[in-house]
């Protein structure tokens, strides 16, 4: 099944946008959720963690300060970090422009809760 660039489910937020272009809800895999995030430059997605499924996240451009539990890595473009189910983590954005970032669960239905 092909999902085209204007048929995701979009998600606007004060810090960026997520668009879901592969998951249970939408019908397209009964095994993953993934995705395509912008965070704006100066922000970040509220600490949360994922209690059913690991996550996957690759740096497409832009530069960011991703928290995973009590540690800071930056992240530079084309970088990857695999993120353990229950463990609480975010993104910040430390470039001047947006940062662009696909991401992937081990879930048809990820789930999230706030820190």
């Amino acid at each position: 099944m092909v999902t085209k660039n204007n048929q995701g489910e979009v998600l606007d937020f004060d810090w960026g946008r997520i668009v879901w272009l592969v998951s249970g809800a939408q019908g397209t895999s009964n095994t993953m959720t993934f995705g395509r995030v912008t965070i704006k430059a100066g922000h970040a997605n509220p600490r949360h963690r994922h209690p059913n499924c690991d996550e996957i996240l690759h740096l497409l451009s832009g530069q960011i300060e991703h928290s995973l539990g009590d540690e800071k890595i930056v992240m530079n473009a084309g970088d990857t970090i695999s993120i353990p189910t229950g463990i609480v983590h975010n993104a910040r954005t430390i470039s001047p422009e947006d940062a662009i970032m696909v991401i992937c669960f081990s879930s048809p239905d990820r789930q999230t809760e706030g820190e």
